[in-house]
């Protein structure tokens, strides 16, 4: 039995001297394509390669820390390249089942500037 559904999705990319900021396009493009606010979302999941990298990100989006990598993320969990995205949209969905929530955002920043944002409905 499915989880949780995947609701859109967004890539997006920054210039390549600034990698790590992918994020911040990347959920401002999904927030856009699926109507929503940072409001809306009630639990984010965004990938922390090396803790400056994520606090730009935060920054950058104005999150909240108190719903933001909750159980805490790259520094803390680890950052298994190749399984990263995995990683976080698994943490991301066994979260909001716990906490009864009804949606989340996963993120990571992709080598190069890219970044990759995925909104995600508790089923």
């Amino acid at each position: 039995k499915p989880l949780a559904r995947i609701v859109d999705h967004a890539v997006a990319a920054v210039e390549p001297e600034r990698m790590g900021y992918g994020p911040v396009p990347a959920i401002n493009k999904l927030l856009k394509k699926t109507g929503k606010s940072l409001d809306d979302i009630q639990l984010f999941e965004v990938n922390e390669a090396f803790a400056a990298q994520y606090l730009a990100c935060e920054k950058g989006l104005g999150l909240n820390r108190d719903i933001t990598n909750v159980n805490g993320s790259g520094v803390a969990l680890g950052h298994p390249v190749g399984c990263t995205g995995a990683r976080i949209t698994t943490s991301l969905i066994y979260e909001m089942k716990r906490r009864g929530l009804k949606n989340g955002i996963a993120s990571l920043c992709v080598g190069g500037g890219m970044g990759k944002a995925v909104l995600i409905e508790n089923i």
